[in-house]
């Protein structure tokens, strides 16, 4: 079978769902995309032609995506005939679960389902399923059509075949599948990401150093080899005694509080939201918020062009 004669459905037309259409869709599948407000779905095409041209595509090369992008008004027109079903619906677990409801009625049997989502374990999602053999997580990463990773996650009733065929499809739209075998909260890439953050939210509530040294730190050491260098490569690049001895020292006096940092409230109660609202670890100015977003996008088109995916 041909990508030409697969068809993809993507269920939310938002920030995920667009990308992950993009995506499909660049890759020559046949993309159906819903999504239940009407002007979130009736600007999908041009919001992907405005992510193609910034991700630098042709003019030709843009307009054979876009040719395989079909918005749909209807749930059931959009999944009737698809060998894979993406929902990228917002973070809300009821409203995934009736997503997926409708999904299982109107979706072909042999359909793969695939829930989009990085906070809620994908077997709380599909456990009110009949088919949950053929159901899983896959969560991409932000922006989706620029981060390479996206985690497939099984649950305990899914077929690995199925979980192997997720894998194949999204291998080849281009994308670094890597499989999750049980389904935990926060799956790979967050675990590891959020460990990160409470150390760090650690060392600047406790006064050992600012919000600006952790983010400095971070991004002009071990960040900066983190792309071609993962954590487990780079212990037993230095060696596994070496390793050992460093934890026996740092590991007892590292963070392990299982409730997030009290440090969290106390900003939000004093209007430091986050960038968007000018202050949040850190003080910034208007207009900080698309620079640094900018900044984050030429950085990943970079990195793109001199690293595999």
């Amino acid at each position: 079978m041909t990508r030409k004669n697969q068809n993809i459905g993507v269920i939310g037309a938002g920030l995920m769902g667009h990308g992950i259409a993009l995506t499909m869709a660049r890759a020559g599948y046949s993309v159906w995309v819903y999504d239940p407000t009407a002007d979130v779905l009736a600007s999908v095409k041009d919001r992907i032609d405005d992510s193609l041209t910034l991700m630098g595509v042709d003019d030709t090369k843009r307009a054979a995506a876009l040719a395989n992008v079909h918005p749909s008004d209807t749930l059931s027109t959009a999944v009737s005939e698809a060998t894979a079903v993406f929902e990228a619906a917002p973070e809300k677990l009821e409203l995934k679960q009736a997503i997926f409801a409708q999904i299982e009625e109107h979706a072909p049997e042999h359909a793969i389902l695939a829930s989009n989502t990085s906070v809620i374990q994908i077997s709380k999602i599909m456990k009110g399923l009949s088919s949950r053999h053929r159901a899983l997580g896959t969560h991409w990463w932000n922006p989706p059509h620029m981060i390479p990773l996206v985690e497939v996650v099984k649950t305990e009733w899914t077929d690995p075949s199925v979980a192997q065929a997720m894998y194949d499809v999204l291998s080849d739209a281009g994308k670094t599948p890597v499989m999750v075998e049980k389904d935990v909260p926060g799956f790979i890439g967050n675990r590891l990401q959020h460990a990160l953050w409470r150390e760090a939210i650690s060392l600047v509530e406790n006064g050992i150093c600012t919000a600006e040294a952790v983010d400095d730190v971070v991004k002009a050491s071990f960040g900066r080899r983190l792309a071609v260098l993962g954590p487990l490569e780079n212990a037993d690049l230095v060696g596994i005694e070496l390793t050992q001895d460093i934890h026996a020292q740092v590991l007892a006096d590292l963070e392990t509080t299982p409730e997030p940092s009290p440090y969290l409230q106390k900003l939000r109660d004093a209007g430091r939201s986050g960038m968007a609202a000018g202050a949040g670890f850190r003080d910034w100015k208007f207009g900080d918020l698309e620079v640094t977003k900018a900044r984050v996008a030429d950085h990943l088109k970079e990195l793109e062009k001199i690293l595999p995916g």
